[in-house]
């Protein structure tokens, strides 16, 4: 709860703050997200029954959102649970959801959010300020038990920490203002704080869905990963009602209740392929209308046939994870010498779709902080034997993690890029121990869990317009992942998030892009280009860079007559 000081404050500036109410046109919130419903009653016509079928190229790991963070999970939860705030699909910034406008105070703590009226959850239950704070609450207090130590959660990337460490915890709390009208506050300025509630993490799911299926009670497995009964079944407000899931396969219904566009969908299936060529042959059968991710061995085989292939913004990074708990990658002389070790250029021209660009950092060109002065350490495989010389390293074993059977949107063939990268590596003196293991059977969990990796294939698909949401979460705070203890970078970036937008909060995200580039507690390697496949029955796809797809504004082609 908030502080009583906060409290008093708040209610001094609330009608200040509320005369600054943050409209659409204030917020370039010019969306063709949807809009509320016609009060005007219209004849109500049964929809034409049209299943459509998406391939994967992994299964989902689970449908809390507040527990996963993988591309499949979110694929199923976009569709049946939404957030406050989406993204305007035209400017990328946020737009109205389950929130129709807002306004802040002037030191960025205090955000008071109207509702959307006359919505309600699948099972039935109202949507209203309770059910907002019902959830924020849940993610601020969730236990230990559930979260472990919350690295991969996006609560705590975004707010850093949770109630049992409340001093470093960003957030402050949730209050009900009124039926339709809730304010959440924080403890200090947080600059994407708009941006992070378009996060599918901060979905808004059925109070009555989380008790009855005690959502914090992990007890059920999903795709080798401990999930709650909640994870099995969600339930939001969304486009699509969850139907089952199985090994291969998630199957949704249209909500006939929906408060937005409907759509055409009426039944929604995604169906994982793990291979790529039984991908492309499903879409060319007919069994499936459409895919992701297109990898670089197929790409052309589907443009010779003549199947739409839609291309991403680039919006992702992919990178060497490197877990500095292994005494010898403590070593920076060790670290720069697997940098120079690698051939990156050789990487993205053989194992990604043109048009991807090799990288020195983490933070993209077209977010700002991004800096043009960080060169990086270059493919120089004589350097690296003379750093690796130079440096405390014996010839230890190192074990190099990297997933098999999937393709991520940010690495579309790991086996391959694996192979090269050893080969590289093993070349200039390293000692690599290869480590696959099935995504599906608790990759993720391996490489963000205390474990033996040294190495490991990683990626981050950024999911909002903001610096922080690509170094934040991989290096804002300590993690099982890097096993990295740099008190400095993490005070740098816990800084840059709460500065306002402007010179100095690019200069600052210019200086941790050189700091990183400098102590390597990562390799950075590419920003991928991702492309769907789609067969001629669709007409239109929303495709997003940072996969915002929901799948009532897919558009189909009108069945052939005659």
């Amino acid at each position: 709860m908030p502080s009583p000081a906060r409290v008093l404050r708040k209610v001094i500036q609330r009608a200040v703050a509320l005369s600054a109410v943050v409209l659409l046109s204030a917020t370039a919130c010019t969306s063709p997200t949807p809009v509320a419903p016609s009060t005007t009653a219209a004849p109500t016509v049964a929809p034409t029954p049209t299943v459509f079928t998406f391939g994967t190229g992994s299964d989902p790991l689970g449908f809390d959102p507040a527990l996963v963070s993988d591309t499949e999970s979110y694929r199923v939860t976009r569709q049946v649970m939404e957030g406050l705030l989406t993204i305007d699909s035209v400017t990328g910034d946020p737009a109205p959801s389950l929130a129709t406008e807002w306004a802040t105070d002037d030191d960025g703590l205090s955000y008071t959010f109207k509702l959307r009226k006359d919505v309600a959850f699948h099972d039935g239950t109202p949507f209203d300020a309770a059910a907002v704070c019902t959830n924020f609450d849940r993610w601020y207090s969730m236990p230990v038990a559930t979260r472990g130590d919350g690295s991969a959660a996006m609560f705590k990337q975004v707010f850093r920490a949770f109630n049992d460490d409340p001093k470093n915890s960003l957030y402050e709390g949730c209050t009900v203002d009124g039926p339709l009208e809730v304010t959440l506050e924080l403890k200090t300025r947080l600059t994407g704080f708009l941006p992070a509630l378009t996060l599918p993490a901060f979905a808004i799911s059925s109070p009555t869905a989380l008790k009855t299926n005690t959502a914090n009670v992990l007890d059920q497995a999903l795709a080798s990963n401990k999930v709650s009964r909640y994870g099995l079944h969600p339930v939001g407000t969304g486009p699509f009602t969850f139907g089952s899931a199985s090994a291969g396969s998630v199957t949704m219904q249209a909500n006939k209740d929906y408060w937005g566009e409907k759509g055409q969908i009426t039944t929604l299936t995604f169906k994982t392929f793990e291979q790529s060529a039984t991908r492309l042959a499903a879409l060319e059968d007919g069994s499936i209308d459409g895919y992701d991710p297109v990898t670089p061995d197929n790409l052309d085989k589907l443009i010779k046939s003549g199947k739409q292939v839609l291309q991403r913004d680039p919006f992702s990074v992919m990178y060497l994870g490197i877990n500095q708990k292994i005494p010898a990658l403590a070593d920076l002389k060790v670290r720069e010498a697997l940098a120079a070790a690698i051939d990156k250029s050789t990487l993205v021209n053989n194992f990604f779709i043109a048009g991807t660009a090799a990288t020195a950092q983490f933070i993209p060109p077209k977010l700002s902080g991004f800096n043009n002065a960080v060169a990086g350490i270059a493919y120089d495989p004589q350097k690296a034997k003379t750093l690796l010389a130079d440096s405390s390293y014996k010839g230890e074993e190192l074990t190099f993690y990297y997933p098999t059977d999937t393709a991520r949107t940010y690495l579309p063939t790991p086996e391959k890029v694996y192979a090269q990268i050893a080969a590289e590596l093993t070349k200039v003196g390293f000692n690599i121990k290869p480590v696959p293991i099935p995504w599906n059977e608790g990759y993720l969990a391996a490489v963000t869990d205390d474990g033996k990796h040294a190495l490991s294939l990683m990626g981050w698909n950024g999911s909002y317009a903001d610096p922080d949401n690509f170094v934040g979460p991989i290096f804002g705070s300590p993690g099982a992942e890097l096993g990295m203890v740099d008190p400095q970078l993490v005070s740098k970036i816990t800084r840059a998030r709460s500065m306002p937008n402007g010179p100095d909060r690019v200069a600052a995200y210019a200086s941790i892009s050189k700091q990183i580039a400098a102590t390597v507690p990562a390799v950075p390697i590419a920003f991928p280009i991702s492309a769907i496949a789609l067969s001629d029955r669709v007409a239109s796809y929303p495709l997003s860079p940072v996969l915002n797809e929901v799948f009532n504004y897919v558009k189909l082609t009108p069945p052939a007559t005659g």
